[in-house]
């Protein structure tokens, strides 16, 4: 008889706490996503604004080489600067 009765019991618990994950999963499934995507906008933005600290700095610390790199090549292309 003890034993019956202990058996709902744990039945009924456990189908309690299967109820309460169930009704708990879908909203602690969101708050994943939406930390997720937050991270990925976050590194998204880094990865942007980083470039283009990098590129401001790449130019305005340019050498005289930095202009006149290319000054002495040989072009093989002619159709530069002609209007084709």
């Amino acid at each position: 008889m003890l034993c019956m009765r202990l058996s709902r019991s744990l039945r009924k618990l456990g189908q309690q706490v299967e109820d309460a994950a169930a009704a708990r999963r879908p909203d602690h499934m969101l708050r994943n996503i939406r930390w997720i995507s937050a991270g990925v906008a976050a590194v998204a933005l880094g990865v942007v604004v980083g470039r283009e600290i990098r590129q401001r700095y790449k130019f305005t610390r340019r050498t005289p080489y930095d202009f006149y790199a290319h000054s002495g090549d040989q072009v093989q292309d002619v159709d530069f600067g002609v209007g084709i």
